[in-house]
């Protein structure tokens, strides 16, 4: 779980890469999580939110909690902080003030337009892979799709793969434009 008894608090994050993302933001900020006791924590899917509310918030060991989701996964993130006592019918808003935030879309797609398509298109480059990508926009399914959405079903479509990404474009982007739940989300602990 990568939480040990000197934290003074976690982010609960989906899966593996959205904990490189925050790692990676937190070090562009020059913060040592670590050292500040704060734990990034991978539940290995979103419907373990409950479990990791229990173990590690008001409930557990009383960490200050924050965390991150999809969009498509919000409501699994509303129903255990309801469960684990954090509040009844809660907004978007209030989740927020909790600290826990929601991504547009996804992490990919929040770093996708903090970055832009192009740049994207680049780095894919950069790293061997845009001859990959190329091959699965021939593909029926994403012809007609728009290239931001492409790039999202390619980082997608190898194990592995989103999360050896979420670093790099995390480090391709101008510190200025990083997306706003990755920037919150480190704000609330």
């Amino acid at each position: 779980m990568n939480v040990d008894g000197g934290d003074r608090a976690a982010i609960l994050v989906e899966g593996p890469s959205d904990r490189r993302a925050i790692e990676a933001v937190a070090r562009r900020r020059g913060r040592d999580l670590r050292a500040e006791g704060i734990a990034v924590v991978s539940m290995g899917g979103v419907t373990n939110i409950g479990h990791f509310l229990g173990r590690l918030g008001q409930g557990g060991r009383g960490l200050r909690l924050a965390g991150m989701c999809d969009a498509a996964e919000e409501h699994y993130f509303r129903r255990g902080l309801e469960r684990a006592g954090y509040g009844h019918v809660l907004s978007r808003v209030e989740m927020a003030a909790l600290g826990f935030h929601v991504c547009v879309e996804d992490l990919e797609d929040e770093l996708i337009r903090a970055l832009g398509t192009e740049r994207v298109e680049r780095l894919l480059a950069d790293e061997g892979d845009l001859a990959s990508f190329r091959v699965l926009q021939k593909q029926p399914a994403q012809r007609d799709r728009e290239l931001g959405r492409q790039l999202r079903r390619f980082l997608g479509s190898r194990s592995g793969r989103k999360a050896r990404y979420a670093g790099l474009l995390v480090e391709a982007l101008d510190p200025a434009r990083l997306p706003e739940p990755l920037e919150r989300v480190l704000g609330h602990v």
